[in-house]
């Protein structure tokens, strides 16, 4: 197979990006032709290795430089640079010939379909259904997040295959012809903590997503515990100012963005999640792989698909910031009880083996090329 990936960039440590770069080493070793296609590389070399032999390609339409213009001015640039990204892909479309070209959303997802290159193609969704609502715009921001969650509707349909990524997400969606639901795989491999170490972690991008202002609020330090944040972003510095005007400092720590996450993970005895919603949280499944307890919000998506509350990690009510606060002080000051969910977070890896999530993909493609 020919197979295309088109995202935004690969230059971020992102979930999405370390997933996406999972399965083009996947399929190349396994003899595939993989590209990947980006709008906003802007010449930066991929934060993961991709495979020797990938070819990339990235289109130069940098939506991203739009994100601080009024809505005005924003509207009006990105109905430009999509018209010039349409164009572009579409003269690569049709010079590649590929088999499978994956979308992963947002850019080219209105008009992918469209284009009569020969080539099947999936919608892959990191975001949950209604992730434009999360961040509670008003105004005219505001109705154009509820204008774009209904066109998504519409959209997706228009796909060979739509994939999402929980079963709660695809519940969310409701009965779609297309969809079908494959998680992300953990590829966490080698050490499992032995949860001893007074430390617990948090990883992801520094932003309203995320949330770490809640977890920060919640945090209340006990003995020697330290919370590791790992993670880049717009919201560091107010983090950073909100730990230091608590008197957090020496508890509370924010950390670049590692290259070996396994080994942080491996490091520390708790994995604390404290997002307002996830397309898939990777943090967590591979957290638990290594062994580690989840506290985590009920957000959407993620945690009822991968947390057994009070048996491999804790469930608390969104929004609920004395509950995390007191679900962490259970699994700090608890060894044996740490330790015993820890054994049994480490049991999700049979559920999300790379072999297992991959053997999917590989009946979704022959499905909708057959």
């Amino acid at each position: 197979m020919k197979i295309i990936y088109h995202l935004n960039s690969t230059c971020n440590p992102g979930g999405m990006e370390r997933v996406t770069v999972g399965k083009v080493r996947w399929w190349t070793s396994r003899g595939h032709e993989v590209a990947v296609v980006t709008t906003d590389q802007k010449g930066r070399p991929s934060f993961f290795p991709l495979p020797d032999g990938v070819r990339t390609v990235d289109l130069g339409i940098n939506y991203h430089d739009d994100v601080d213009l009024g809505i005005l001015r924003q509207t009006l640039s990105f109905l430009r640079k999509r018209r010039l990204h349409r164009r572009r892909l579409s003269e690569l479309l049709m010079r590649e010939k590929a088999d499978i070209v994956v979308s992963l959303y947002p850019g080219e997802s209105s008009f992918i379909p469209d284009i009569k290159d020969g080539s099947k193609k999936v919608l892959e969704l990191h975001q949950g259904r209604y992730f434009h609502r999360q961040y509670g715009n008003k105004g005219l921001k505001g109705l154009a997040d509820r204008f774009r969650e209904w066109t998504d509707s519409a959209m997706v349909r228009r796909f060979d295959r739509f994939v999402v990524l929980t079963g709660q997400d695809r519940r969310n969606w409701g009965d779609m012809p297309n969809i079908c639901t494959i998680p992300n795989a953990a590829t966490m491999t080698g050490r499992v903590s032995d949860c001893s170490a007074h430390r617990v972690i948090a990883v992801g991008r520094l932003d309203y997503q995320k949330s770490f202002d809640r977890l920060i609020e919640a945090w209340r330090p006990f003995g020697d515990w330290t919370l590791e944040i790992f993670g880049q972003g717009e919201w560091r510095d107010s983090l950073q100012k909100m730990i230091e005007d608590r008197g957090l400092a020496s508890s509370v720590h924010i950390n670049a963005p590692s290259r070996d996450i396994r080994a942080e993970y491996a490091a520390s005895s708790i994995l604390v999640m404290s997002s307002h919603y996830e397309g898939f949280p990777m943090a967590m499944i591979e957290g638990m792989t290594c062994g580690l307890p989840a506290v985590s919000f009920d957000f959407q998506c993620g945690p009822e698909d991968m947390i057994e509350d009070g048996v491999n990690g804790i469930i608390v009510r969104d929004g609920d910031i004395d509950g995390l606060g007191r679900a962490l002080q259970r699994l700090m000051k608890d060894d044996a009880l740490r330790v015993s969910m820890g054994r049994r977070a480490a049991e999700v890896a049979g559920r999300y083996s790379e072999e297992k999530v991959m053997g999917l993909w590989e009946c979704c493609f022959r499905s909708i090329l057959s």
